[in-house]
């Protein structure tokens, strides 16, 4: 172990932004230093500018479903290392090192659960596991959680968290884009609602996909949702963007999402679409 990752271990810095001691939390937007504890009291929003950090499916369990009702499904399909891939790390190391980070075999955790009452087959991302990216087991437990959800009669949410298809896996991982889309074809055509709640980073192929498709999307505030980064497409196209480009309120005000709701009123909303759409 290097003496910054020995530093790092010592203060406790993670991937929230948090400063030596584990007391205080940096605000990846306005620079506040924020109490840690009264961050995850206001659901890990900061109280300044309303950014909503990342948070993991766990958390997102505790916040839209009702207490001890979501149940896990598919939870034995993982990652294989099938093309033996090495970049700086051998992949094989790399699906072990995310395993036991998460407590997870992929990098999306499938169940069903009810939301005020309302019972629901759900998705939801963790950019914990290699950045969230779109890999074979992502694809096949959104198909079998459609599958499901289809022969359940049940609506699907999906939570998404991406940095994109996953390199690693090559092809295989681009094509769970048009596997995954088909999938959510299946579920329109047996009428049963799909709806996409996009958090910070909806990016790449993931976007390109299925969480583009849904009947309707909600934001979080302030989240990057696009395909491309910013700084990629701004070196193609050498010019200025908009500012707010690809952030949750620009998609809002140019018809890609349909309301930006803040977690603290995600379930609220959700469950009166369920309401609307189910009832």
């Amino acid at each position: 172990m290097s003496w910054l990752e020995t530093m790092k271990k010592s203060f406790h810095i993670g991937s929230r932004g948090e400063v030596p001691g584990g007391i205080w939390v940096k605000c990846e937007t306005c620079g506040a230093i924020l109490l840690r504890d009264r961050l995850i009291e206001n659901l890990w929003v900061c109280d300044k500018c309303e950014y909503h950090f990342r948070i993991t499916p766990n958390e997102y369990v505790e916040l839209l479903f009702d207490k001890n009702t979501f149940s896990e499904l598919f939870a034995s399909v993982k990652d294989i290392d099938f093309l033996r891939f090495v970049d700086t790390k051998k992949y094989y190391q790399r699906i072990k090192t995310a395993r036991s980070s998460t407590g997870f075999n992929s990098a999306i955790i499938t169940g069903t659960g009810k939301i005020d009452g309302h019972k629901v087959a759900s998705g939801m991302m963790d950019f914990r596991f290699i950045g969230g990216s779109l890999s074979s087991s992502v694809g096949e437990k959104i198909v079998r959680l459609a599958d499901y959800a289809i022969d359940k009669k049940l609506p699907v949410i999906m939570i998404t968290q991406s940095g994109g298809a996953r390199m690693q896996e090559s092809t295989t991982a681009l094509m769970q884009m048009a596997k995954a889309s088909a999938a959510i074809g299946l579920l329109a055509e047996a009428k049963l609602p799909y709806i996409v709640i996009l958090t910070n980073p909806t990016t790449g192929g993931v976007t390109a996909s299925f969480a583009m498709l849904g009947d309707i999307h909600f934001a979080e505030p302030k989240a990057l949702i696009g395909f491309a980064g910013p700084r990629v497409i701004k070196e193609a196209m050498k010019c200025e963007l908009p500012e707010g480009f690809q952030k949750s309120q620009f998609l809002l005000e140019h018809g890609y999402c349909d309301k930006i709701v803040s977690r603290h009123h995600m379930k609220t909303e959700v469950s009166k679409v369920l309401g609307l759409l189910m009832d």
